[in-house]
């Protein structure tokens, strides 16, 4: 017997198909019109053709000539700098003898950057971070544009690599798509063990070559980074919405099960064909279903508040529109049913070894909070996502089996009936400073709550010299504006983490309150962030000054400076210095000027959604004067 639907999954899953019918209709009307147009193969001039099989081995340019058989795309963001992406070196040969297997051929239709958010980290290229999935997005589409394609392989798996191929990939969504993981490396230094020498060196008790060791311990292998930020975030969403095959997320790159499941990749996507009966376009899966599935997910374990950007963009780009009230309705009523560093000990592996996503699907369903009848890449229906991959038989084919009914490591992963807490973890903050962003879930209950006068910063380098002059050694929020896309691109701010992690273990109140980023991995301290309007944009954190009280009260949602309305009204924002033209930066200055609010998604695309777009979407309480309201660049803050 079918599961009911939770009511509050029900009503917000109602609220989102209504608010989001234009845009949808519009969107499958472009995906329908597109099915009778591409491939155009056999409408291609013998040139045309010629050019795009010309490099192809004989026996693939005779199959793609006969125009008869299947052809695949592969889209990859290799590279050998990245950890997670050095697997994929290797894919494209797998891919082209597993497409021949399967009586069809592929080519490497185009290469998205990858960089990496650990490397440029507390850097000037941390500006281009976010931006970047914009220049994926693009790049994707590019590689689908050539019309020589009946499907497509993403190789992707970190921070905004996911994301802008998903947003690239909808723009040719009656294509089938699947998104094939390299997986996670083994465990190595744990989790704790490297935050706390992190905070060491912050303080000054241990060298750099202290630091350097433990890093090269905690990243010491190919594979994603272990811990459950926004790379691991990415999997999971891929996963619970369909777009990978069940239980592909987590398994260790250059293994026997990890190679299988890229060779049934390939069979599948040529299977869900237009040419065959189970025909299942990318555009059709990522729906209000599945973008609802996807915030249930990342909500029950906890995971990277990234995607209170990069899933909003990525549901608009199948015109599908939610925004933070979405999330936090949710929230509300999913447990948290897993702890993974940061809001835990164990990592990755340990959440996969206790069950993974079998496990998590599989009680969410049975307690109607995930949509089952939905299109997925494996077939219809999620269910078949409570199954994992495995090696069987004496050839060792791959088959899947029913998922563990229990949680082998209950202090890694619980039963819905017995979470580690009731609700998701994640809370919408709105008061006079605008609207943001907290993830409690790693956060002690006793830090919830803080009230102390703020100090104002326009960057984390002037932060660090604070810390390090003995400035913030007291209560104190820390108010850090100017961090915003239009600003500088919003660069995520974990130079911060291990200074106001020291000052909280000292026994100070203190909190983060930021018009920027700190992902999935911002820990134990209170941080409200994606703050919007951002300063920049003459949001309220520009009128903030030292001094200012301000009360963050993550139980009750509220982010509210106790400033007189009258003082308050009359005060001047601060102006914001501008974005450096270094490293790269001075190129996406024309994203600056274009990108929209950070609830719309942050893009620098689909900003044109309009009040009459978002047809019954719930107002947004926005402290905004009304003209800047007007020619707000997305519609996040004004519908």
């Amino acid at each position: 017997m079918t599961t009911p639907l939770h009511s509050t999954l029900a009503a917000v899953t109602a609220r989102i198909a209504s608010r989001s019918r234009a845009t949808r209709d519009a969107y499958l009307a472009r995906l329908d019109a597109a099915r009778g147009q591409f491939p155009q193969r056999t409408a291609l001039s013998c040139a045309n053709l010629a050019h795009g099989f010309a490099a192809m081995p004989a026996d693939d340019k005779l199959v793609i000539r006969s125009q008869r058989q299947p052809n695949i795309g592969i889209v990859t963001a290799y590279n050998d700098m990245l950890s997670a992406h050095q697997p994929y070196e290797t894919y494209p040969q797998r891919i082209r003898a597993a497409s021949r297997a399967a009586g069809a051929t592929a080519q490497v239709a185009g290469g998205v950057p990858a960089m990496c958010d650990g490397i440029t980290q507390g850097n000037a290229g941390m500006e281009l971070s976010l931006f970047s999935r914009e220049v994926i997005a693009m790049s994707t589409a590019v590689a689908l544009s050539h019309n020589m394609f009946d499907g497509a392989l993403m190789l992707g798996v970190c921070d905004k690599i996911v994301p802008g191929l998903v947003i690239g990939a909808l723009q040719f969504g009656h294509l089938p798509t699947i998104f094939v993981p390299a997986g996670p490396m083994t465990s190595g230094l744990s989790n704790d063990e490297k935050a706390k020498i992190r905070q060491q060196y912050a303080t000054g008790l241990v060298g750099r070559d202290a630091l350097l060791e433990a890093e090269s311990r905690a990243y010491h292998g190919v594979g994603t980074c272990t811990f459950y930020g926004t790379a691991n975030s990415n999997q999971l969403l891929m996963e619970i919405m369909g777009l990978h095959l069940p239980g592909a997320a987590f398994i260790h790159p250059d293994t026997p099960l990890r190679d299988a499941l890229t060779d049934a990749a390939v069979a599948r996507v040529v299977a869900i064909g237009a040419s065959g009966d189970a025909y299942t376009p990318i555009g059709r899966i990522v729906d209000e279903k599945a973008v609802v599935n996807g915030i249930v997910g990342l909500l029950a374990t906890g995971g990277s508040t990234n995607h209170t950007l990069h899933l909003v963009a990525m549901a608009r780009a199948a015109g599908v529109i939610i925004d933070w009230d979405d999330f936090d309705a949710l929230s509300a009523v999913v447990p948290l049913m897993a702890r993974v560093y940061p809001n835990g000990r164990a990592d990755v592996n340990h959440f996969h070894a206790a069950g993974g996503m079998a496990f998590l699907i599989g009680e969410l369903l049975d307690a109607g909070m995930l949509h089952d009848d939905v299109m997925t890449n494996a077939g219809p229906g999620l269910s078949r996502y409570r199954d994992e991959p495995a090696l069987t038989g004496p050839e060792g084919g791959l088959a899947w089996r029913a998922g563990s009914a229990y949680s082998g490591d209950r202090d890694v992963l619980r039963s819905y009936a017995e979470p580690f807490a009731a609700d998701g973890g994640l809370r919408l903050m709105q008061g006079n400073l605008g609207r943001g962003v907290i993830k409690v879930s790693a956060v002690a209950p006793q830090h919830r709550q803080v009230k102390a006068a703020a100090r104002v910063f326009a960057s984390q380098e002037a932060v660090q010299a604070a810390f390090d002059a003995g400035e913030l050694q007291r209560d104190v929020i820390v108010v850090l504006r100017g961090q915003g896309p239009s600003a500088n691109g919003m660069p995520e701010l974990h130079r911060l983490t291990p200074l106001l992690g020291s000052l909280q273990d000292a026994g100070f109140q203190v909190a983060l309150v930021t018009d920027g980023r700190m992902s999935g991995a911002s820990g134990k301290v209170p941080a409200v962030i994606h703050v919007s309007p951002e300063a920049a944009l003459g949001g309220p954190l520009a009128k903030v000054r030292d001094g200012d009280e301000i009360v963050l009260d993550a139980v009750r949602g509220t982010l509210e400076a106790q400033v007189p309305a009258a003082v308050w009204n009359a005060r001047e924002g601060a102006a914001v210095m501008p974005a450096g033209d270094d490293t790269g930066r001075l190129l996406f200055g024309m994203m600056r000027a274009a990108v929209g609010v950070a609830e719309a998604g942050a893009s620098v695309f689909f900003n044109d959604v309009t009040e009459d777009a978002a047809q019954g979407a719930d107002a947004v309480q926005s402290p905004a004067p009304a003209d800047f309201v007007q020619s707000h660049r997305g519609a996040g803050a004004a519908r």
